[in-house]
């Protein structure tokens, strides 16, 4: 069964595009920490980040790093978190949140639902910074 990621990437389920290439894709986060909390996924449907080979793990940082670079110009951020929680979904994802100062910890239970005019704001503002 495909998870909610691969229906996303299908375009079976709405979402808040940033970027996307031919084996990644990042979009927001709708529960966001912070207002451009952006995911990022393989389009390979891989249950655990550790089993995705060498190779693509390095093209996933890199899509990541340049992500969180637009991210960084787009949102008003100190730095862009790396967070590699992937619990809730059965599809390898990372987390890239805008923080500031040193936040400590990242209470994912401190989630909250966004509304989708701030999401499309947000992602147009991260997309145009690319």
């Amino acid at each position: 069964m495909p998870s909610i990621f691969t229906k996303i990437i299908k375009g079976e389920i709405p979402c808040h595009k940033v970027l996307e290439d031919e084996e990644h894709f990042a979009f927001l986060e709708i529960r966001p920490l912070a207002m451009g909390h952006t995911l990022v996924i393989p389009k390979k449907e891989t249950d655990y980040l550790f089993d995705i080979p060498d190779n693509e793990t390095v093209q996933l940082m890199k899509f990541c790093k340049k992500v969180a670079s637009a991210v960084k110009k787009a949102v008003p951020c100190e730095k862009v978190a790396l967070v590699v929680y992937g619990l809730q979904v059965r599809h390898a994802h990372v987390h890239l949140i805008p923080v500031n100062g040193t936040p400590g910890e990242l209470d994912f239970r401190n989630q909250r639902d966004a509304s989708s005019k701030d999401l499309a704001g947000v992602a147009a503002k991260i997309r145009s910074a690319f």
